[in-house]
This record gives C-alpha cells, structure tokens and sequence, in this order.
C-alpha cells in the first residue's frame, strides 16, 4: 500500500474520531432527554432548542455559575459553534428584535428579545449588575477560531405558563452524521486513483459506519473523546 493511501486512511480516520463524538454526544442526550426536569433554550430564528446545564460546555450550552435564575437577574449562556452539538453555530445570526425563550420548570416560558450583538477580546469579562435582568449569549468567533468572543445580548420581556409540551429529539442529527460519513467515504474511495487501494478505503468505510451504528445504539462516555478538546472551538 502506497504512503499517500496510509496517509488518506489516517485523515479518515481521524475525521471519523469527531463523527464518532458528535453520535457519542447526541446520542447520549437522546438517553437523557426523557429524565430531564431543568432549563431549554429555545430560539426560532436559528432553530435552536437546546437544553441547559451547569456542569460543562461539553454537555452543550452551559450557565454560568454566576447567573441567576431567568426573569430574577442576569444570565450567562455560553456554548460550543463548532462540534458537540455546535448549539450557538448560527448565534451570528441573531439581530435586534429576535425573540429567545427560556422555558423553566421553576419560574415558566421567560421570554428575552435580542437588544444587541458585539463581539469582544476573549479575556473580556461580563460585570454582572446585581438591577438587571439580561440574557448574555456567549461563544468564539469567527467560526473555528478563539480569536474573538461573540456576545448577543437579550433584554428580559415577561413570563408565560410552562410549555409542557417542549421535546428534543436528536436521532435526525446522529442519522446525518452517519450517512455524511458513509457518503463522503465513499466518493473518496471510488474516485481514489491507485485503483488497488480502493478496497481498503472502502473497507475501513465500512467499519467506521459499524462503529457509528454501534455508539448509536449503545453510547459510551464523551470522556473517551476528551483528548479532542484542544482542538474545537
């Protein structure tokens, strides 16, 4: 086998090491999902319904320690735009007068409209004012990239009854993934132009789909990926 074909086998195979992340994470919300009693962002503009936590970004859009509780002082939101959901990838998106709900169990549907959008040095800080109510969005920009801080910022606007009826599903993004990897693998091997070599590719395209479908239906650990932390944003 040729060093350039054992070199495409490796890029694959790393590329398919954030596949099998991304299933991992979704997968793990999708057993998740039916126990879950806290927080859920939700934004129609950029199709965004994510749920909230307080223990890491890994886990998807995390709430500062710092914050209070929605509609009794300020919050902090800060997520991923790229990998492990990617839930603030389109928070560029957002203008002034776009509507985002924070639907709590504790307090109701506490609805927030987009006052403005900036984007910061990454050691900026948020000073929080113990009087206001505003909702802070906080991810990387540009995409890829910890150059900068993209910060949207939402004043509050007032609280509705529960939305009891509010359900995440994420088996749509773990089937995407699957078939992206299956597919691209698949062009790259057919079209590969050491003809002999073709096999191979197309063989560890096959095991890396087993593997997906195997981490869809039984997930392991996010942890197992950890050592991918460096290098997403």
């Amino acid at each position: 086998m040729k060093i350039r074909t054992i070199m495409l086998i490796l890029i694959i195979a790393f590329i398919s090491t954030y596949a099998m992340q991304e299933v991992t994470y979704f997968s793990m919300k999708n057993i998740n999902e039916d126990d879950f009693n806290g927080s859920t962002l939700i934004i129609p503009k950029i199709d965004l319904k994510e749920h909230l936590n307080y223990e890491s970004l890994d886990k998807g859009v995390l709430i500062d320690k710092a914050s209070k509780k929605p509609s009794k002082g300020e919050i902090i939101l800060s997520g991923h735009r790229t990998l492990l959901g990617s839930p603030f990838l389109r928070l560029n998106e957002l203008t002034p007068g776009d509507n985002i709900t924070i639907n709590s169990p504790e307090i109701g549907k506490v609805n927030y409209v987009v006052n403005k959008t900036y984007i910061v040095d990454p050691d900026y800080r948020i000073t929080l004012d113990s009087k206001s109510t505003t909702l802070y969005m906080v991810t990387c920009d540009p995409i890829g990239s910890l150059a900068h801080r993209l910060i949207v910022e939402s004043k509050f606007v007032n609280v509705q009854p529960l939305d009891t009826n509010v359900q995440i599903s994420y088996t749509n993004y773990i089937i995407l993934i699957i078939l992206g990897v299956f597919i691209i693998g698949c062009i790259i091997s057919y079209f590969y132009p050491i003809k002999e070599d073709r096999k191979f590719l197309f063989i560890e395209i096959i095991i890396i789909i087993l593997i997906l479908i195997g981490l869809f239906l039984h997930p392991i650990s996010p942890e197992y990926f950890s050592f991918l932390g460096k290098l997403y944003f």
